[in-house]
């Protein structure tokens, strides 16, 4: 089974528990780019977005993004790759204007769409494979679009980022719940930065955002790229 098709299966098993337990998250306030709130920027980092089509890559439940829409006036596109995130999203925002929620694959999708003036993923674009989605990325956005995405840099378990481009086991932890086994990119910032550069994209800043407590080792990059110019 590849890695894609694997962590299809491992989202849409999450989205069924927590539609079995009728959960949906709150709408934020503010984008939290991490796990912790008040750790690191929030919306502006996207920049303006009133009228401008957006794309949340990996958007789970969608109440990211029916913020965006809600807050600044953006048009979002929610790409979602399971079934079961899909209808959680559907099931509570399905009229929501400004958002349009669409299951499948962003690099499927991306191939006959408009380009969008600005993307976004929470946590979610480690997911795949970075050779496989950024060049569609790339291809997806206008020039000088913003791609501000975050990804994890060092786990529960204190282990730090690989220096290679190859998928490792991660958890999903759900409370009450057995872990659910999932392939992740979890890649030091470097690599992420060469492979942005690699892909036509030029990268802004990188941050690294600490949990809050001392004794939590888990750390979240924050990354803010930009599309280069077509040539």
């Amino acid at each position: 089974m590849s890695s894609q098709s694997g962590n299809r299966e491992s989202w849409a098993r999450y989205g069924q528990i927590q539609l079995d337990r009728g959960y949906l998250p709150p709408v934020p306030e503010q984008i939290r780019w991490g796990f912790w709130d008040g750790v690191g920027p929030g919306d502006e980092v996207l920049g303006p977005l009133a009228g401008r089509l957006v794309l949340d890559i990996g958007s789970g439940p969608g109440h990211h993004a029916v913020h965006l829409a809600r807050a600044h006036g953006a048009l979002v596109d929610a790409i979602e790759l399971s079934p079961t995130q899909h209808e959680r999203a559907l099931h509570r925002f399905g009229d929501e204007r400004g958002v349009r929620f669409v299951q499948g694959d962003v690099v499927d999708h991306l191939s006959p769409a408009a380009p969008y003036e600005a993307a976004y993923a929470i946590g979610t674009l480690a997911y795949a494979d970075p050779h496989h989605l950024l060049p569609a990325l790339r291809d997806g956005l206008i020039a000088g679009a913003p791609l501000v995405f975050s990804v994890l840099h060092t786990n529960l378990h204190d282990q730090g980022p690989s220096p290679a481009v190859a998928p490792r086991q991660e958890m999903i932890r759900i409370r009450d719940q057995e872990p659910i086994p999932v392939q992740m990119w979890v890649l030091t910032p470097q690599l992420w930065e060469d492979l942005l550069v690699d892909y036509g994209f030029r990268v802004e800043s990188l941050d690294l955002l600490h949990a809050p407590e001392a004794d939590n080792p888990v750390v979240v990059q924050l990354i803010r790229a930009r599309r280069a110019s077509r040539t």
